[in-house]
């Protein structure tokens, strides 16, 4: 790999595209990405989630996940309402479709995740997750100090 290739951010992002490629092949002729079903997840764990919760519990940042939220919404596979506490946030919930799709994308993910996972051997695959948290946390931790989301 030459120099252009193995930095830090490319190297991040050609695996993230691998990953997507690889779930889209494993999920077939489903119209789910990842990150949809990483939303439909959240949803799943806690009905009634507001939008901002579920920023919180995804990391997904809130102009990209308003737009998942909309897509979502157009095929069916949740529903959104006002809350009770505050009429501008909404609560969303999963529909019935929206059920199916996460009990199908599901083992596709953990399929795929357990693939890549594979390359590495055990010790090193958890040092590699624990590595990532770790930069995760301090990204957001980060944003947070300079007031991005």
């Amino acid at each position: 790999m030459s120099a252009s290739h193995d930095g830090l951010l490319a190297l991040l992002h050609r695996a993230n595209q691998i990953a997507t490629e690889r779930f889209a092949d494993a999920l077939g002729d489903g119209e789910l990405t990842a990150r949809q079903l990483q939303v439909l997840a959240a949803i799943g764990a806690n009905e009634g989630l507001s939008q901002t919760r579920i920023v919180a519990e995804t990391g997904i940042d809130r102009s990209t996940l308003a737009d998942i939220v909309r897509r979502l919404q157009k095929r069916g596979l949740i529903e959104r309402r006002r809350t009770r506490d505050d009429a501008r946030a909404y609560a969303v919930k999963l529909t019935a479709a929206g059920r199916g799709e996460l009990a199908h994308g599901q083992p596709a993910l953990g399929s795929v995740e357990k693939g890549l996972l594979s390359a590495l051997p055990a010790k090193q695959r958890s040092e590699l997750l624990s590595l990532l948290r770790t930069v995760v946390a301090a990204g957001e931790a980060a944003a947070a100090n300079s007031g991005q989301t």
